[in-house]
């Protein structure tokens, strides 16, 4: 049985790498399609400070290998020879079996690995190859000199392994769907200051039933058919394949059925007694099957707190959303802005911005006998409060703000510098206990979020009024 030649591997190197004929990367990658995250990323990937391995996540087709290819065009124009960026895609059978170590020797030779001078070498669907965490943590301690980036469609075995054995030596980078403002710039609207809000509630619905993922946004073709594409591309990759092949399940029905059931229940609080009665399986099967979902990137779980801002001892019920609304949209159809579900959606899409912060971590909803807050963003520590988004589709509160009961309720237990309560049309600020109360459009306070988030990432609300952050964005009074 003939093997695979080091020729024959040098060739496909060739082949994946065509900058190092001419120093040029495909025209589609440059601007204006850069994601909103590039910049982050680019200064991740160049930062040597620190010897570290960056694991680039995020959920299928959200443009991860786009953005490598984007960072080695980048390179290549700030100076990197093109021969010191190499690229390759480990799902390719010409490197079936091969170690990361080995690729390295057959680009390089021995003298050029120990090299002093900055290198780049990135692994894209680094989950094919076995054992890929323990080679790369390898690779990070003896060879300081290149910096490495592994990514993969798996996102969920990216996150399980970097947790498990890359403590010290791997740093995480999380892509995730497209944000409001990025479907907007991708669609040809940089800022929408002066936009009337009628327009932009179109556009807003138009990302909540599509625009998600850059190919739809991008590709005609693709949107006419965006049902097919996030259920065959997407979904069914990751519950028929991704998760069942990593975590040994074996009924992937049962998968499949809890994941649409939280999929049609989004922006919805569900409880694992539920769940279990509702899908006959066992409350411990559906927690596992919920932890997957989650380190999918197909769900946010967001945890309960109680009206004094304190956690639960044990954790029996959550909210969930889809971390993209049109992921629902491609399940049951589209939705539009007069529909009953529509204000469901709303929240999801606030949730779904919430994603691109690092900080995610620290958001909760809050519910108690009667009432119920939607997004607060919360202290463990030291159980205070930073920033609250009631989500609302109407504009029926600016003229009533006393019918906003538990809101109130809420805010005169747990003093608050930011409440947000969003509308459908109007801007309006009220004063009430020792709170101030925004009225903002629910379309603008996603596109502010995501705008907010994928600038910094690590943006600590705790010391700035987020309204006026806002106002130095946007120029509101």
């Amino acid at each position: 049985m003939r093997d695979v030649t080091e020729n024959e591997i040098r060739q496909r190197l060739r082949l994946d790498n065509p900058w190092w004929r001419d120093g040029k990367v495909e025209d589609y990658l440059a601007p204006p399609s850069r994601r909103a995250h590039f910049e982050p990323f680019f200064k991740l990937v160049t930062n040597r400070e620190v010897q570290r391995a960056v694991i680039l996540m995020g959920p299928r087709r959200v443009g991860k290998t786009v953005l490598i290819r984007q960072v080695i065009d980048q390179l290549i124009k700030d100076g990197a020879r093109p021969e010191d960026t190499l690229y390759l895609s480990l799902d390719t059978p010409v490197y079936t079996g091969l170690g990361l170590e080995k690729i390295l020797r057959i680009h390089w030779s021995e003298e050029e690995i120990l090299d002093r001078r900055p290198r780049w070498v990135f692994f894209d669907e680094v989950q094919y190859l076995r054992d890929w965490e323990r080679h790369l943590k390898s690779l990070v301690d003896a060879i300081p000199n290149i910096r490495f980036v592994v990514s993969g469609s798996a996102a969920a075995a990216l996150r399980l392994k970097s947790t498990e054995s890359g403590a010290g030596r791997f740093t995480d980078f999380m892509l995730p769907a497209l944000a409001f403002c990025e479907y907007m710039n991708f669609i040809g609207f940089p800022s929408v200051d002066e936009m009337p809000i009628e327009d932009l509630n179109r556009h807003f619905f138009d990302y909540i039933n599509y625009g998600g993922f850059p190919e739809v946004v991008l590709n005609e073709g693709v949107r006419k058919n965006v049902g097919r594409f996030v259920k065959e591309d997407i979904l069914d990759k990751v519950l028929l394949r991704d998760l069942p092949a990593l975590y040994g399940i074996d009924s992937i029905q049962e998968l499949n059925h809890l994941f649409t059931v939280l999929a049609y229940n989004t922006a919805e609080e569900v409880s694992y007694d539920g769940l279990s009665q509702s899908s006959g399986l066992a409350k411990n099967t559906v927690r596992k099957y919920v932890e997957y979902l989650e380190a999918a990137f197909l769900i946010i779980k967001l945890p309960r707190i109680d009206q004094n801002a304190k956690r639960f001892k044990r954790e029996t019920h959550f909210k969930v959303h889809l971390a993209n609304p049109s992921i629902r949209a491609a399940l049951f159809g589209p939705v539009d802005q007069d529909d009953d579900i529509a204000g469901m959606l709303v929240e999801t899409a606030i949730a779904a911005q919430l994603l691109h912060a690092a900080g995610l971590s620290r958001f909760r909803y809050a519910r108690w006998n009667g009432g119920e807050v939607d997004f607060v963003e919360h202290n463990e520590k030291n159980n205070e409060t930073y920033f609250i988004i009631e989500s609302k589709w109407t504009d029926r509160y600016i003229e009533k703000p006393e019918e906003l009961k538990s809101l109130i309720h809420f805010i005169g237990k747990n003093t608050t510098k930011s409440v947000w309560i969003t509308t459908k049309t109007k801007y309006s600020k009220k004063d009430m206990l020792s709170s101030s109360l925004v009225f903002i459009p629910s379309a603008r306070t996603c596109y502010f979020l995501g705008e907010m988030y994928t600038n910094d990432p690590i943006i600590s609300l705790n010391s700035k009024s987020v309204w006026d952050i806002y106002k130095n964005h946007h120029g509101v009074e």
